[in-house]
């Protein structure tokens, strides 16, 4: 591979790993000012808990992006595959549970509920 290319893609994985950090650094304070602020109010755990969740799903998704591109681009062998697999693993493992504490339900069931309310409100009309 062209060292101009490799170290375009080193620097661009460190670039996404690092936004990866900053979303979930960024996220957790927002999280926490709003809680702070709202603190008083109905509900403010369960929005601290959800604006949790989110942050720490963006910043995973950013960091498996950069896992990605590092095993296929510059690393691309066996052991390298087997690595990344098991952080994609763990890491969709990590999403998954995030979504469900998050809203409550599995991703495919808030579908399922968001069809079911559309059509409700369509047959209303």
């Amino acid at each position: 591979m062209d060292i101009n290319f490799a170290t375009f893609l080193d620097i661009t994985t460190l670039t996404i790993e690092a936004a990866g950090v900053v979303v979930i650094v960024i996220g957790i304070s927002v999280a926490f000012g709003k809680f702070i602020r709202d603190r008083a109010e109905e509900g403010a755990y369960r929005k601290l808990r959800s604006t949790l969740g989110r942050a720490i799903l963006l910043g995973l998704e950013l960091l498996v992006a950069a896992d990605i591109i590092n095993t296929v681009a510059i690393e691309p062998s066996l052991d390298s595959l087997a690595v990344l697999a098991g952080i994609v693993l763990v890491r969709t493992f990590l999403s998954l549970s995030l979504e469900v504490e998050i809203e409550g339900k599995w991703p495919w069931h808030r579908a399922a509920s968001e069809r079911s309310a559309a059509s409700a409100r369509d047959g209303d009309r």
